[in-house]
């Protein structure tokens, strides 16, 4: 999840370097950004989305969700060749598919579950080897929006001494000082995803379990939060760094029971089931907290990881679901998504 402006530095970085000039340079620097205008169909789906059926409303999320289709390869391909046929520019074709490739991209390592592969598969993936917040990602691409601006500035001559003689020096080199960025974006996009797979098999072998690199995520720079099926009671969460490796453990129960709720494996199943029904899928080491009062049964689910999380609101979603007993059909649902206030879901999350 980086941010935009990054994003569009990159667009920028990209034009640059292939040197892209008016018209096409705006264009691929707004194609750094067009994944993200699903942002704006969610709104739209997520305002009606209580009135449509089950069915509809899981195909719509993966069409119009936010870092869904959008961000998906086949999107890429489209507008790829969208810009193709339309302009038989091979040169600002490159620079269109880099520029939207590279922001979906940029997603997949530092950001949430996406699905990559849309419509063909709807498996949720994620590289998550960069911190949101990473100095370099973010960094780096705001360097051809400062050059930019202070060219801008020299020409019009509202710069003048030592920064004046930098644009100069700026512009006589650009074309290999946008070459040598996206290089170290590239290296540095290598680097990170395999040394975080050297780190999650050193923690395996410490642990003598398979750590999943895909669930474990980064809560800062040098930090990641993961975990594992310890045993079948319980989950053992980890805090791992690329200095020290293993910071700190916890184990977390998998199931909870308050009170005597004699069929409370029945409600558990019945739970998988309606969860697994839906979207978007995010819990990875599902958490189960059971209770009975006044003839109702309260399920609530969460994530393992949740009270470890810090800063991401990613994890910190739950949702309750309470069932009549007298009723075994009729239930209700509420949740708390990423960390927002609890609200009531419509049955057709469900079925």
């Amino acid at each position: 999840m980086v941010n935009t402006l990054s994003h569009i530095g990159v667009g920028l970085l990209i034009a640059l370097a292939l040197g892209l000039k008016g018209n096409k340079l705006k264009v691929v620097a707004f194609l750094s950004l067009l994944p993200d205008l699903d942002f704006i169909l969610y709104s739209a789906f997520d305002f009606a989305n209580n009135n449509l059926s089950h069915e509809a409303r899981n195909q719509l999320f993966y069409l119009i969700g936010h870092r869904e289709f959008m961000h998906s390869i086949l999107f890429i391909v489209l507008i790829t060749l969208f810009i193709w046929f339309k302009t038989k520019d091979w040169l600002f074709t490159v620079g269109g598919f880099q520029s939207i490739f590279f922001h979906s991209y940029l997603d997949y390592v530092t950001s949430w579950k996406m699905r990559p592969f849309y419509p063909f598969s709807t498996d949720a993936s994620i590289m998550g080897a960069v911190y949101f917040f990473d100095p370099l990602l973010n960094l780096l691409p705001l360097l051809p929006l400062v050059i930019i601006i202070m060219g801008n500035l020299s020409h019009t001559g509202k710069l003048n001494g030592k920064l004046n003689s930098f644009c100069t020096f700026i512009y006589r080199i650009d074309d290999k000082l946008y070459a040598s960025l996206i290089l170290v974006l590239l290296v540095w996009l290598i680097f990170m995803p395999v040394s975080k797979a050297f780190l999650i098999n050193h923690i395996s072998g410490a642990e003598e379990a398979e750590i999943s690199y895909q669930n474990t995520y980064p809560e800062s720079v040098d930090k990641f939060i993961t975990a594992y099926s310890f045993n079948s009671t319980h989950y053992k969460v980890l805090e791992i760094s690329y200095l020290s490796g293993i910071e700190r453990s916890s184990y977390v129960e998998k199931v909870f029971v308050e009170g005597d709720v004699p069929d409370a494996a029945a409600y558990i199943k019945r739970v998988e089931k309606l969860y697994h029904a839906g979207v978007p899928q995010e819990i990875d080491y599902p958490v189960y907290y059971i209770s009975e009062k006044n003839g109702y049964v309260t399920v609530i689910l969460s994530d393992a990881r949740n009270p470890y999380c810090g800063e991401l609101a990613y994890f910190k979603s739950f949702y309750r679901f309470v069932f009549d007993k007298k009723n075994g059909e009729d239930y209700e649902v509420s949740a708390g998504m990423h960390g927002g206030p609890e609200e009531r879901l419509g049955r057709n999350w469900f079925g």
